[in-house]
């Protein structure tokens, strides 16, 4: 296992130089465009999926990564050229994490190559968790799964919300209740293969930033779907409800992860990578902006008061960055999370990107609130670090939790 390293070796640094280059030269020029049509980037995923940025193989190259850094080293380039583009690209890896942390060697192996397609093909894959009272509250889930011996099938209703790609992905993961008993432990994910009969998209949002990125309800309407769609398998699912309810027996015990939560402890680092991008890209603007926007004779880099802004912005930011490496490398390390490390990096950037991006708009002054400046784009895209895969709410609630072993609420 690779010692924690805070420099690239020679391979990383040529592919982030090459992530980094499409970012710049096929993602920004097309930022603003996307931005205001609200539409998924087709053209820009395709081209992804023509260079070898969308695909399976790289960020199975890039997950594999023994050092941990392939993953948070990728979301931050792709997400230092744009946000809601950089969205559409990654937002299918969500849903593949959930079958990697999930699923069978079977299964990993039939359907994350449906879920990318390939260059001439491109496809797509949605993970679906939030529901309309169910975002944080992962307990009050209501989306059902009911099994049919008789057909060996399962049967899906519900509605879920927030789905990146939902209604428009070839396959979709759904996490459901099979044990209302259980609460978050009578959970599992399945997949819904392309064309389910049942599945429907519902509401597509209209969004204050990330506007490249698909967002949407996901509508369940007596899905059936094969047994063998069931994530880790049935026996696997009936042993871990059946070791649950033990311990509800006894009183409680050992925790048991549901299987959101499975998806979402493996993806934090990476979204605080993601945070980090865009965070660093409003960073660099202002920086240029300050060396060389002039008034009063001088530029304006030259007052302390904006020459300050910028030394903070770039010590968060590389903080952040040193937190998300740590995090990521510890998940590959196998060392656990004995403080919510991942939490904590998540928590730390998110909240970063949203300060430095505001800093940005300030520092341009009524250029950073005018659309003729991407800073004004950035701000509104990192709004969504705080929310989604957990808030920062959610975030200290589970670092609390876990530095104090207290129920805290």
């Amino acid at each position: 296992m690779a010692e924690f390293t805070m420099e690239l070796n020679d391979d990383q640094k040529q592919v982030r130089d090459w992530i980094h280059g499409f970012a710049a030269d096929v993602m920004r020029p097309a930022a603003a465009e996307w931005d205001e049509r609200e539409e998924t980037p087709w053209p820009v995923i395709q081209e992804a999926a023509k260079v070898g940025i969308y695909s399976l193989d790289f960020y199975a190259q890039q997950f594999f990564d023994p050092t941990g850094l392939g993953v948070p080293m990728a979301m931050e380039e792709l997400f230092w050229g744009d946000a809601g583009i950089a969205l559409s690209i990654v937002g299918t890896g969500l849903a593949a994490i959930g079958v990697v942390a999930n699923g069978t060697e079977e299964q990993i192996g039939t359907w994350i190559p449906q879920m990318y397609g390939d260059q001439n093909d491109v496809k797509l894959a949605a993970f679906c968790s939030s529901e309309p009272d169910a975002g944080s509250d992962v307990g009050a889930m209501r989306t059902r799964a009911v099994y049919d011996q008789a057909k060996d099938e399962w049967v899906l209703n519900g509605t879920k919300t927030w789905a990146t790609n939902g209604g428009i992905a070839n396959v979709h993961i759904v996490v459901a209740v099979v044990d209302p008993e259980l609460g978050t432990k009578g959970h599992a994910s399945f997949i819904v293969p392309p064309n389910t009969p049942g599945l429907s998209q519902g509401q597509k949002f209209k969004k204050h930033g990330i506007r490249a990125s698909h967002t949407a309800e996901v509508v369940l309407e007596d899905v059936r779907i094969p047994g063998s769609c069931l994530l880790g398998g049935k026996e696997k699912l009936d042993e871990r409800l059946a070791r649950a309810h033990e311990r509800a027996r006894n009183g409680g015990g050992e925790r048991v992860k549901n299987a959101a939560m499975a998806t979402f402890e493996a993806s934090r680092p990476a979204v605080g990578a993601m945070a980090v991008g865009t965070a660093r890209a409003a960073y660099e603007v202002a920086l240029d902006y300050a060396m060389t926007r002039t008034q009063f004779g001088r530029p304006i880099i030259d007052n302390q008061g904006v020459a300050f802004q910028l030394a903070d912005m770039r010590t968060q930011i590389d903080a952040a960055r040193l937190l998300v490496w740590r995090a990521s490398w510890m998940a590959v390390a196998g060392r656990p999370f004995e403080s919510a490390e991942g939490s904590m990096s998540k928590l730390f950037a998110s909240e970063v990107a949203k300060k430095v991006t505001a800093q940005a708009v300030q520092i341009l002054g009524g250029n950073g609130f005018t659309r003729e400046y991407p800073v004004e784009r950035m701000h509104r895209d990192s709004a969504i670090y705080t929310i989604f895969e957990g808030t920062s709410e959610i975030q200290r609630l589970v670092i609390a939790r876990t530095i104090s072993g207290m129920p805290i609420r």
